[in-house]
């Protein structure tokens, strides 16, 4: 049985929230949604967490953040730094943006060597989800061709927003479970009652609300960091002259997939999943936390 570890990715926390404590409670003991995502993951049997941060926040982030874990899971950190390229690359003084999440998976490699799930630090996943990405995670071969990877998939319909629109990468599904293909949809919302696609010329087009989408819960085994090795400097060479490109982890998985480099297996949940994308979203995350306390699957306290 493998060790299994989650990574956190969290370097974009200091930006969006000017600052980290300004980081809004969620939970009725001042909990944030990461102190809830760190608990699930105990309690699935996790025995390390990673948090990908940057390093101008790391003191602020470890003492307000990593300090509530330290006697409960094993605690580590790493940086995502825009200087941190592969040989031959410089980076461009007009470069500021991010590289994006699969350079920051990247940023890990040196610090995990088992089995890991990565996730967002905003989001909230549920339960259920921790439980069913460390039990595919644990039995996982660590060195396989194809690897084999996993993903959390939601039905659509779990994962929108009351107070405007969304992006949602919907999932083509192969009948084994096997991830084919994600197909980014940049502006859903809800409607009177129907969920609705404004696609980009302008046609609506209604979904049922049962797609499986995913909501950047993934599982990887270390086989991954090499990959993502290939494929960044590939993508490097193909967007040297753009300042705003980033490498994200869905296209890489992508390309994975399209060349039999790896299977990705969709593990489906029930679960509801949240976040704040807009600031009205945090009413709908404290009610419902408050609720599934109520129902008994959380503890009133849970760091």
């Amino acid at each position: 049985m493998n060790k299994v570890t989650l990574l956190v990715l969290a370097a974009g926390m200091g930006s969006r929230y000017g600052g980290l404590k300004q980081m809004d409670a969620v939970g009725p003991n001042g909990e944030t949604v990461i102190d809830y995502s760190v608990f699930d993951a105990i309690r699935s049997g996790f025995s390390k967490v990673v948090f990908i941060i940057r390093e101008e926040f790391s003191q602020d982030f470890k003492s307000i953040v990593g300090e509530k874990f330290k006697d409960k899971i094993d605690v580590s950190y790493v940086y995502q730094s825009l200087d941190s390229l592969p040989l031959g690359f410089e980076l461009s003084p007009e470069r500021v943006k991010p590289w994006g999440t699969g350079h920051a998976i990247l940023s890990a490699k040196n610090e995990i060597n088992e089995p890991f799930a990565v996730i967002n630090a905003d989001d909230f996943y549920g339960k259920e989800a921790y439980q069913k990405i460390f039990e595919f995670l644990s039995d996982v071969p660590i060195d396989c061709s194809p690897s084999e990877f996993c993903m959390v998939g939601y039905p659509l319909k779990n994962t929108l927003s009351d107070n405007g629109s969304v992006s949602r990468g919907v999932c083509l599904i192969s009948d084994n479970c096997k991830l084919v293909s994600v197909n980014e949809l940049t502006k859903i919302y809800k409607s009177d009652g129907v969920i609705l696609n404004d696609s980009e010329d302008d046609a609506f087009s209604e979904l049922t609300g049962e797609e499986i989408v995913s909501m950047n819960m993934w599982g990887f085994s270390p086989q991954i960091f090499k990959q993502l090795e290939y494929l960044f400097v590939q993508f490097l060479s193909a967007n040297k002259h753009d300042i705003k490109s980033e490498f994200y982890i869905p296209f890489a998985v992508d390309d994975l997939i399209k060349s039999n480099s790896a299977t990705v297996e969709v593990l489906n949940t029930r679960s509801k999943w949240f976040g704040v994308t807009y600031k009205d979203d945090k009413d709908q995350v404290e009610t419902a936390i408050c609720s599934l306390i109520s129902k008994g699957e959380y503890p009133s306290r849970v760091i």
